[in-house]
């Protein structure tokens, strides 16, 4: 038995699919298919039922490419240890930030952070909260930025910064302050459902989703920031926005913002990774690098109120 085997084994078992697992793996099919074979005898159980199209994997299969997914990981693992441990900053590095925060933040280092270290390949997406949670478990994603806390014995969690909330409404120039009371509940606009932002405003505003109430005939789940703008814009409405949403606004945008009065409600965004993520040399760097973009940013001080949080 050796690691090749068990990548061609894995292949095939996500492919469903000798030659097209051979393609992925960049070896001819008859090679493929003579390393599991081997393996196989070896082994004295049949992973795969050859005769069913598409590939099944057998009941025995099952239990042994669950193993064989362990063993990989590890393997994974011991390498990732050993760039630690040579101090190098290289390899593949898979970030999955929420659309609430990712247009926002990620302008501000992720172009900075990737020429201090090119031979760092760093691939990056817009995930829901659930969906990064998920893939964090799995190991199919190393790091996720979302809103915290999450409260997960499988998680660890950074904080990165603290990020108020404004409200705006295009109905009228805004106040320079509002309260919370102030909030025009029978105009509010908010994301859809699996934003975690929209679970927030509702527990600000104290709602529940049946008890939101519009003035418009139709009903209308953005599913993203700029959307949800479009849409209060055109129609007169309102809603609440993280800070960062709005710092590059122009003065005109700007007056329809209120900032709210103290204790000013608030969410955390921070880095989430999986308990046993080995890559923290990278993970220093990338705090470090957000955090010196975020500092002239974000205001200086505030008499924040009670964290929203996001689940």
């Amino acid at each position: 038995m050796n690691i090749q085997q068990l990548q061609y084994v894995l292949a095939v078992a996500e492919k469903r699919h000798f030659e097209t697992a051979a393609e992925s793996c960049f070896v001819t099919q008859s090679t493929l298919s003579t390393m599991i074979s081997k393996l196989e005898e070896e082994l004295g159980l049949k992973i795969f039922d050859r005769k069913r199209k598409p590939v099944e994997v057998t009941q025995e299969g099952e239990i042994l490419i669950e193993q064989f997914k362990t063993i990989q990981l590890e393997i994974s693992r011991l390498t990732e240890i050993t760039k630690e441990i040579k101090g190098e900053v290289k390899g593949n590095l898979s970030i999955a930030v929420i659309p609430t925060i990712a247009p926002f933040l990620l302008p501000l280092f992720l172009q900075s952070f990737a020429e201090q270290f090119p031979e760092l390949l760093i691939k990056v997406r817009e995930q829901t909260t659930a969906e990064i949670l998920r893939q964090l478990k799995s190991r199919d994603l190393d790091i996720g930025i979302i809103s915290i806390p999450v409260d997960d014995p499988e998680i660890e969690e950074w904080k990165l910064y603290d990020e108020p909330f404004v409200y705006y409404s295009q109905n009228e120039l805004n106040k320079l302050q509002v309260s919370v009371g102030d909030i025009d509940r029978n105009n509010l606009c908010l994301l859809e459902e699996g934003h975690c932002m929209r679970t927030q405003v509702l527990k600000l505003c104290d709602l529940q989703d049946n008890e939101l109430l519009t003035k418009l005939n139709f009903e209308y789940k953005a599913g993203s920031i700029d959307s949800l703008l479009r849409f209060v814009k055109a129609n007169k409405a309102a809603t609440l926005l993280p800070y960062l949403s709005t710092v590059d606004w122009n003065e005109e945008a700007k007056q329809h913002l209120s900032e709210f009065l103290p204790p000013v409600p608030y969410r955390s965004v921070g880095i989430d990774v999986h308990r046993h993520f080995v890559k923290r040399k990278v993970l220093d760097l990338l705090l470090k690098e957000i955090n010196q973009k975020l500092a002239p940013i974000l205001p200086k001080s505030l008499d924040l109120g009670a964290q929203i949080r996001p689940m």
